[in-house]
């Protein structure tokens, strides 16, 4: 075995305990799996993002967040009024955090298209359409402060009253 299978290995058997337990994931936990996704399971590393990012791009992306992602990541992609996003193991991110916004824009792609196993992050392809997908990451690199746009309606109960 060479060094980069070995390192595969050991970054799945990690990924596989992360899986496992209902705890949040320890210091090194989380950086095995986090330096595992950034270069070895993630694809889409070099692929370049076809749309520039005006204003028109980036509303365009945050509309079809709004129906596809907000249940899990919040209105504004960073788990406001998400009651379980902190109970889930690994977590679900800040959308607008380092960890996530050190991926290229090709990853985030990659990631909506095809989701992240173990986590509960759901694959989009035949869902979405890659122009769809390719907006959404225009809105991810242009998130609103946190906590501005509010809970999603979901966890409000504003749809039950009349």
């Amino acid at each position: 075995m060479n060094v980069r299978q070995i390192t595969i290995v050991c970054s799945l058997m990690v990924s596989l305990l992360a899986g496992c337990r209902a705890t949040p994931p320890g210091y090194l936990e989380a950086s095995a799996v986090d330096w595992t996704k950034h270069h070895v399971t993630v694809g889409g590393e070099h692929i370049k993002n076809p749309f520039p990012a005006t204003s028109a791009k980036i509303e365009d992306g945050k509309k079809i967040f709004a129906f596809y992602c907000v249940v899990c990541h919040g209105r504004d992609g960073q788990n406001t009024g998400v009651p379980f996003a902190s109970k889930l193991s690994p977590p679900v991110p800040s959308l607008a955090s380092l960890h996530v916004q050190t991926y290229t824009d090709g990853q985030l792609k990659w990631i909506i298209e095809n989701g992240i196993e173990p986590s509960g992050m759901p694959a989009s392809k035949g869902i979405l359409s890659e122009d769809d997908i390719w907006k959404i990451v225009i809105y991810l690199r242009h998130l609103p402060p946190a906590g501005s746009l509010g809970e999603p309606r979901a966890y409000t109960g504003d749809e039950y009253e009349k």
